[in-house]
């Protein structure tokens, strides 16, 4: 059984979320990433449970979202940071080990948006989604602009159950079916 919100007379149904910066050099008060995710998941009227900022080391990442995706209060976690080339760049190598299931088209989509604004340059994103404990999982580029494009052109109706004709938040109630 699910700690999820009822939806609204409007339809819309309110989740919880958690938004995890991956860096070594961000603080509070430099993490635009991070404040744009939480910023624009209020404004649509989603709940930010928690907001952390952990550095680019797999365990502390994994340790973070491990304790997310036990509490019932969290729906989504949203990470940002961590998902280039470089060596310090492991965001997917500690979050996809936790997944049950990949959403191959997220990461596909949120390329194909990207390319249309910063070209070939989206090649080297390594977005990925999935789910884990019947919580969404969704790894995004550091980049506030690569922020802005995930939640702006996917996130924003994919987390909206009024959002037709199908959308992540009405597959809810379902993640715990084996």
């Amino acid at each position: 059984m699910s700690n999820a919100p009822e939806p609204e007379e409007s339809g819309f149904l309110p989740l919880g979320m958690a938004v995890l910066t991956v860096s070594d050099s961000r603080t509070e008060d430099d993490d635009k990433s991070g404040r744009l995710l939480a910023d624009r998941l209020t404004a649509a009227g989603h709940e930010l449970v928690d907001k952390r900022i952990v550095p680019d080391d797999i365990y502390r990442v994994r340790a973070a979202v491990s304790q997310w995706i036990v509490d019932e209060a969290v729906q989504v976690v949203i990470s940002t940071g961590g998902t280039g080339i470089t060596g310090r760049d492991t965001t997917p190598e500690a979050i996809l080990p936790l997944m049950d299931m990949r959403v191959d088209g997220f990461g596909e989509l949120f390329r194909q948006l990207s390319f249309e604004e910063i070209g070939s340059s989206a090649l080297q994103s390594r977005a990925v989604a999935g789910v884990a404990n019947a919580t969404l999982l969704f790894v995004l580029p550091g980049s506030s602009g690569a922020c802005r494009t995930a939640w702006d052109g996917i996130l924003a109706r994919q987390l909206d159950l009024r959002h037709k004709p199908c959308n992540f938040v009405s597959l809810i109630p379902r993640l715990r079916e084996r």
